[in-house]
């Protein structure tokens, strides 16, 4: 494999100690992969286009996808859409414990429950019951944005303590009722906010992480926040599983969730290009390349680097640390590196379908190492 996927003491993160939990047959926390997360934003009774929602995510590499279920034909739709779906579904409750228990019922690998939305003690019981019976997972979801009433009197504002101390009640009730499988996120929209909250959250629990920005926006504005709050996060070893919250396609919160974990070096999946702004002194139209090179490289699994560089002065030095390169010369030609060796020129012509075709053997060869050693441990 090529040197950029070495790893330096220097490009090292040390993550958080947590426990794990199952989310149906995906393992969260420990020694874990950090897993990706998304929301399906159909109708939740319209089986054909959640499932059609999640099958599509699933083809970026989601791990778990979480499926609204506000009234009882959400939760009847369920059982099939659980049937149908390639990932574990987490069913996402608000206020009705009923909801809870019929997600149970229905397949869900986790319910997203507010313990203290939902009732008196003995409904809260009712929940964990169904959950135990069932094989569920819980996630605690705090959030900025609906605190409780008392948090709100003590505090007079949401704040990274109330968030925590929300949080901590949550977690009692659950621990009382002898229920040790959940995960706690405890969101805002605001970046500060939300990274103090869990900042605070992760040294007073052991339990596994969900982190995610809530509301955080658009898709440009979106992903740039939840860079920048759940970055600093799982660059300090904060963080289990992730859902980037966007105004855009699930399948964009799945891709912008891998490019974040992908950039510190915690999850590696499919082709990272690494190219350049472009500039006068580019030898080929480096922007229109690398937009097709990310279209026909969407299939791709294997984890490997592709260097496009406009011209020789960074191409030769990125190319080096990439599994195959492309770097533009003169005369409408340019230089293809392979495993970080200059092999041959190539015109420009032919650039696109010729680095498909060595991005895919390298990716080839690639998988069967990764295999081998899989094999071997």
């Amino acid at each position: 494999m090529s040197s950029l996927h070495s790893i330096r003491p220097w490009r090292q993160i040390e993550r958080r100690k947590s426990r794990q939990i199952m989310v149906g047959n995906v393992p969260v926390g420990g020694d874990a992969p950090i897993t990706v997360q998304t929301m399906t934003n159909t109708d939740s009774s319209d089986v054909a286009a959640t499932v059609a929602q999640i099958q599509a995510c699933a083809e970026v590499g989601v791990d778990i996808v979480r499926v609204s279920t506000p009234d009882e034909s959400s939760t009847t739709a369920l059982r099939e859409i659980v049937k149908e779906s390639p990932v574990p579904i987490v069913a996402d409750i608000h206020f009705h414990y009923k909801r809870a228990i019929e997600a149970a019922e229905a397949g869900a690998a986790c319910l997203r429950i507010n313990p203290g939305n939902i009732g008196d003690a003995s409904r809260v019981r009712e929940v964990i019951k169904a959950a135990k019976d069932h094989g569920c997972s819980i996630r605690i979801g705090v959030n900025a944005g609906s605190l409780e009433k008392h948090l709100l009197d003590k505090y007079a504002e949401p704040c990274p303590e109330a968030m925590i101390e929300s949080g901590l009640d949550h977690i009692r009730i659950l621990q009382d009722n002898d229920f040790h499988e959940f995960k706690i996120s405890c969101k805002a929209s605001d970046v500060f906010l939300a990274a103090a909250a869990y900042q605070g959250l992760a040294e007073v629990t052991d339990a596994p992480i969900h982190l995610g920005i809530t509301e955080a926006g658009g898709l440009t504005s979106g992903t740039i926040k939840s860079a920048i709050g759940m970055g600093n996060l799982l660059w300090s070893g904060i963080g289990d599983t992730i859902r980037v919250s966007l105004s855009a396609d699930p399948v964009e919160e799945v891709k912008v969730g891998y490019e974040i974990l992908k950039s510190l070096g915690l999850r590696h999946r499919g082709v990272n290009i690494i190219s350049c702004p472009s500039c006068a002194r580019q030898g080929f139209d480096v922007i229109k390349t690398v937009a097709a090179l990310e279209k026909r490289l969407e299939h791709i699994k294997t984890p490997m680097s592709l260097s496009i560089i406009g011209c020789v002065v960074n191409g030769p030095g990125e190319a080096l640390m990439t599994d195959v390169g492309f770097t533009g010369g003169g005369a409408g030609s340019g230089m293809v590196y392979l495993a970080g060796k200059q092999s041959h020129k190539l015109s420009n012509d032919q650039m696109v379908d010729h680095i498909v075709e060595q991005v895919e053997e390298r990716a080839s060869v690639i998988a069967a190492e990764l295999a081998k050693a899989e094999a071997a441990e």
